[in-house]
């Protein structure tokens, strides 16, 4: 397992199990760059933290499944199921927020992690179908068409 490997599993079990924020900071290089597909493209670890400390705020005692792990030079890749429970609120774009909807969620996603020479994250996507993310939530209006 190479060191790209071994982030990506670190980021992994700092956003699930017991969420650890600072954990989280330490994986991201200062001037990293994230882009997901509910918040954009994110500059800066601090950003990027606050982006994940929502998140799991939103889903604490998430799970992630694994499907398919990979590792190509500096690059780590992972595609699996998210799951939790949202028992918390869920921050919007606007800066508003809705309240915990008690709902379970499984999300396929896919997420890729370019470390720098530090070892620490300089580059993170992730990929998920966000309509299928809020229709699971029941956030979606009922008369959406087919």
């Amino acid at each position: 397992m190479g060191q790209a490997r071994e982030v990506m599993d670190r980021l992994t079990e700092a956003l699930t199990t017991t969420p650890d924020i600072k954990a989280i900071a330490e994986l991201y290089a200062a001037d990293a760059v994230a882009v997901t597909p509910d918040g954009g493209e994110i500059h800066g670890r601090d950003n990027i933290v606050e982006y994940w400390r929502q998140m799991t705020d939103a889903i604490p005692e998430a799970t992630y499944e694994p499907v398919y792990s990979y590792e190509i030079g500096n690059t780590a890749i992972d595609e699996g199921f998210f799951h939790g429970k949202n028992t918390g609120p869920i921050q919007l774009p606007s800066g508003e927020s809705l309240p915990a909807t008690q709902k379970e969620i499984r999300i396929r996603g896919v997420d890729f992690a370019t470390i720098d020479e530090d070892g620490r994250i300089a580059s993170y996507r992730l990929y998920f179908d966000q309509l299928d993310f809020l229709g699971q939530l029941g956030l979606l209006p009922e008369d959406l068409p087919a």
